[in-house]
């Protein structure tokens, strides 16, 4: 989580303090007492990701380290990073759902900014920054929506202004945006003149996630988040806010999340930007998160009936996994998050969403 989110003292702000977004979220989410240090319970005690939602999701993900490890050639070290950890409930149930042999080679990494919490598997390992040098699989969760960016907004005379806000939320215009942020927003957000229209100027999560994939030798960084491209950018923006489990008014004061959806067509570009001329990456793919888990297993069918009088148990613990299975894929919910697959070397992203059998289930 802390990948692009640098620079900034953390100093604290006041309600009549008028800032960037940018800046003012930092602080919020991660300063001394921003919203992601605060409480036992982390996230978890305000909004329900697809990893609290269900375990099948950590299931899929420990498939899809796996059909990475069979496409590097099986390693000696087999590196998973679960980027913006949270608790570590990801790799906690990624480490679980993997076969022994696998799970015995793996080199596990929670990267967070809050304190590592009591009771984690001592084979994970709690960083602030992702280690580089890697050889395996970067899975992102809900993390560059939480990468703070800047507003802009059209004024009345059709000029994109920087929008700044105070602890309380009040907001107003500033400067009109210029250099490289108008120059983002040219190319991956364009706004036309009318009055009121919106942009989250995406750069800082360009950066961070150029930066999180460099830090693969050889592997696959998936970036999983709500997400748009710039064929359909929504017109006034996505800011907001989530507290105990609701939407609410984002207010820069630690009290609340505060996320925006993400442009992860611009994330992708910004990664091959960087690559060396004349050595083409392979291609990235992005795909709704409904698909990319149907093709790792969850599909959310519903056990056939007759298992009810054969084996009740089973036929309860099959229906469970398939209403769970539902909700990870549901549209209108956790199904429209978008997947970003980058591969790092020679790895075919499509391929490893191939909806077939896995090596160890035959």
């Amino acid at each position: 989580m802390t990948s692009g989110t640098a620079g900034f003292s953390g100093s604290p702000g006041t309600h009549e303090e008028w800032r960037g977004w940018r800046e003012a979220t930092h602080e919020a989410l991660y300063g001394p007492e921003g919203f992601y240090r605060a409480g036992p319970e982390g996230p978890a005690g305000h909004f329900r990701t697809s990893v609290h939602a269900s375990p099948l999701f950590a299931g899929a993900v420990a498939r899809l380290l796996c059909r990475v490890d069979e496409a590097l050639g099986r390693p000696a070290v087999l590196d998973f990073v679960d980027l913006a950890a949270g608790r570590g409930e990801l790799v906690t149930g990624v480490l679980a759902a993997l076969p022994a042999e696998v799970a015995a080679r793996t080199r596990a990494y929670a990267v967070e900014v809050a304190a590592r919490p009591e009771g984690l598997d001592q084979r994970i390992r709690w960083l602030r920054e992702p280690p580089h040098g890697l050889t395996g699989l970067l899975f992102a969760n809900e993390w560059l929506d939480n990468v703070p960016v800047e507003v802009a907004e059209v004024d009345a005379a059709g000029v994109a202004r920087r929008v700044l806000v105070r602890g309380d939320g009040a907001q107003r215009l500033g400067e009109p945006v210029a250099g490289a942020e108008a120059e983002w927003l040219a190319r991956w957000w364009p706004l036309t003149g009318e009055e009121g229209l919106r942009a989250e100027i995406g750069l800082p999560r360009d950066a961070a996630w150029a930066s999180a994939v460099a830090a693969l030798d050889a592997g696959l960084a998936v970036a999983a988040d709500y997400a748009h491209t710039v064929a359909a950018r929504p017109l006034f923006g996505t800011l907001t806010g989530f507290r105990q489990g609701r939407e609410t008014e984002p207010v820069p004061d630690g009290s609340c999340d505060i996320t925006a959806h993400v442009a992860l067509d611009a994330c992708a570009a910004a990664h091959t930007a960087r690559c060396t001329p004349g050595h083409a990456p392979p291609d990235a793919l992005m795909r709704p998160q409904r698909e990319a888990l149907h093709a790792l297993g969850v599909t959310g069918a519903r056990p056939p009936l007759a298992l009810a009088s054969t084996d009740p148990a089973a036929y309860v613990r099959a229906l469970a996994s398939a209403s769970q299975a539902a909700e990870l894929t549901a549209a209108g919910g956790l199904g429209d998050f978008w997947w970003l697959l980058q591969p790092v070397g020679a790895l075919d992203a499509a391929a490893l969403l191939v909806d077939v059998a896995d090596h160890e289930e035959q």
